[in-house]
């Protein structure tokens, strides 16, 4: 009888660090994603008013747009590399 109480005890506290570890793995998914949003956001609204005085030096068509798009792409490139 004792030793079954002892083996329940174990299963739970078996149990009780597997919730631990998992609430600690959703945390990190999060901080994760929380932390690539705001580079995206930050990729995508950091073009300053002489950014484009100087893209307009450049000959050529060149789209504010297009260019926040690749940096957000290369962004997501290297965050794939890091986090896989």
């Amino acid at each position: 009888m004792v030793q079954e109480n002892y083996q329940e005890e174990e299963a739970c506290d078996i149990i009780i660090i597997i919730i631990i570890i998992i609430i600690i793995i959703i945390i990190i998914i999060i901080i994760i994603i929380i932390i690539i949003i705001i580079i995206i956001i930050s990729a995508n609204g950091t073009i300053s008013k002489s950014f484009r005085k100087y893209m307009s030096n450049i000959p050529g068509n060149h789209e504010v747009k297009e260019l926040q798009k690749t940096a957000i792409l290369g962004t997501a490139h290297i965050l794939r590399e890091v986090l896989t």
